[in-house]
């Protein structure tokens, strides 16, 4: 069996002197993804559980959106909500790229950030995703236990 192969010296060196000179943002970057984690993980399944079943169906989105519009709600805060929206969805995404090299669910919130924002062909990004019963089968669990009907 071949010996180890060992970084050079100097590498190990660099990575020690970083680790010492940004360790205060490490520890809050590390801090910040937990809580996203214990977050993520009590908030899932409400979620999942408040969706209407027909969410992921053509005829669902297009129910939902003529509901949004004719909601008595001003144009300006519905505008100023969906920036807000939108800017979360992008912060938990940049956060889930950062998890994927610090503890928690990288992948995960990088999903839930792309489900949040609007962007072109998100429904049909949506739909894909729940074609595969990797997805679909787990959600549908959290909607039984919660004991609500399936997803159509």
């Amino acid at each position: 069996m071949p010996p180890p192969i060992l970084p050079p010296a100097d590498l190990v060196d660099r990575a020690r002197s970083f680790l010492e000179s940004h360790g205060e943002l490490l520890g809050w970057l590390t801090t910040g993804s937990l809580v996203l984690l214990v977050g993520s993980a009590l908030a899932l399944p409400w979620l999942v559980a408040r969706m209407p079943t027909d969410y992921f169906t053509v005829s669902g989105q297009e129910r939902i959106h003529r509901e949004r519009l004719e909601r008595s709600t001003h144009p300006g805060l519905r505008l100023f909500l969906h920036g807000v929206r939108n800017v979360l969805g992008a912060l938990i995404f940049a956060l889930g790229v950062l998890m994927l090299v610090l503890p928690g669910q990288g992948i995960l919130a990088m999903l839930a950030g792309l489900i949040l924002m609007d962007y072109p062909r998100k429904h049909e990004f949506e739909r894909w995703l729940m074609a595969k019963p990797a997805v679909h089968k787990p959600l549908n669990w959290l909607r039984r236990r919660a004991h609500h009907p399936p997803f159509e």
